[in-house]
Formats: structure tokens, sequence, C-alpha cells
């Protein structure tokens, strides 16, 4: 299995909020920053943004791309339930078959 491959895996648990799969997927030192997550952990991660999924009436990944034997950058489309659609970019690093950290980038209205 390819690190694009675990990625995609995590995009679905996330998708259909399958919080066992994604466990597995996510390390024990797990950081997430975004925007507005300065750095945080997997606990706090699982509690705030992984059951987020709801806000999402489409969520479609539109590149992944493996950059090093570490990096994979996920660039994908969403609409939230008001309608609007953002473009983000996400870079996942991938250690021993799970998760150890992803760094979001907003993008803008689509």
């Amino acid at each position: 299995m390819t690190n694009a491959d675990i990625v995609a895996l995590m995009v679905t648990a996330f998708q259909q909020q399958d919080r066992e799969a994604a466990e597995r997927l996510v390390a024990a030192n797990f950081h997430f920053t975004s925007p507005q997550d300065d750095h945080i952990d997997r606990a706090t991660w699982f509690e705030r943004c992984f059951p987020t999924s709801g806000h999402f009436t489409d969520h479609r990944m539109l590149e992944l791309i493996e950059t090093d034997d570490t990096t994979v950058l996920h660039r994908y489309e969403y609409e939230l339930n008001d309608g609007t659609r953002y473009r983000n970019v996400e870079a996942t690093t991938i250690v021993d078959g799970q998760l150890t950290e992803v760094e979001v980038y907003f993008g803008g209205a689509v």
C-alpha cells in the first residue's frame, strides 16, 4: 500500500465517520495544524475535528501526490451545507503506515 493509498483510506474513514478505521491510521504522536488549529495532538483532533464531516455535503479528492518517502500532498474540493465550495491542500506525513502529521493550507472559495 502506498502513502497516497493511506491518505485516501483516511479520507474515506473521515467521510464515513469510521472512527475505528481512523484510529488505526493515526499514530499516537500525531499532530494537526491548520489556520484554525495550532499543532493540536491526536486526542484533540479526534475530539474537535473528526466529528465535523456533517458540515459537508460533498468532498472530492482532486489530487494525491507523493512528494517523497513520507509526504503526500492532498488537494481537495468540498461543499459546505450552506452551498459554498472551497479548495484546500493538506501535507500529510506518513511513517510506518500511519499519519504522524497533517498541515492544512486553506484555499479560497470556488
